[in-house]
């Protein structure tokens, strides 16, 4: 499993009212998050309209390197929310195997890395003709996110594997 590339810090959430033990026990790795990254077909990313109020989408993605990728249009909402704020957050569909990310977006601007991605994105959700291919090179922006923190835990197993990383 890949290792982060970002310096991190692996603690506890703060959750006073939850009963958190202080120790290590039980916490998830970094390969768990990994691998429930790479798995994941949907993802959710939630912006900031310019009003202030939420907005939530689905979205297809792809974890290449321990980095998360995904793209949109710059017309779409959520492509015009990062446009004027790039705070995210980015979870799973599940609440049983928790894992939210809290960072900001950046545009891919490297050529050479954006086909890469759409490469391995395309494998991921069956796109890989050249027609295909060049759909999504051309389709929206190449998104990047940096996370600041990431938290993780199983449903069935908390509050022992509830983890916070800090970056």
């Amino acid at each position: 499993m890949a290792t982060h590339t970002f310096d991190a810090q692996r603690n506890r959430p703060y959750a006073p009212d939850y009963g958190l033990e202080a120790d290590q026990t039980g916490m998830l790795t970094w390969g768990w998050v990994s691998a429930q990254m790479q798995q994941a077909r949907n993802y959710w990313v939630a912006t900031t309209r310019p009003d202030g109020n939420p907005h939530a989408a689905p979205i297809w993605g792809l974890w290449h390197a321990d980095v998360f990728y995904f793209g949109t249009g710059a017309t779409s909402r959520k492509g015009k929310n990062m446009q004027r704020n790039p705070n995210v957050v980015i979870h799973l569909e599940s609440g049983d195997e928790t894992l939210i990310f809290e960072g900001v977006v950046s545009a891919v601007t490297d050529t050479a890395l954006t086909k890469t991605v759409y490469a391995e994105y395309g494998v991921k959700y069956n796109m890989t003709s050249p027609e295909a291919q060049a759909e999504l090179i051309n389709s929206g922006t190449l998104y990047r996110l940096a996370p600041r923190r990431v938290l993780a835990w199983l449903e069935n197993d908390y509050p022992r594997t509830a983890t916070r990383w800090n970056f």
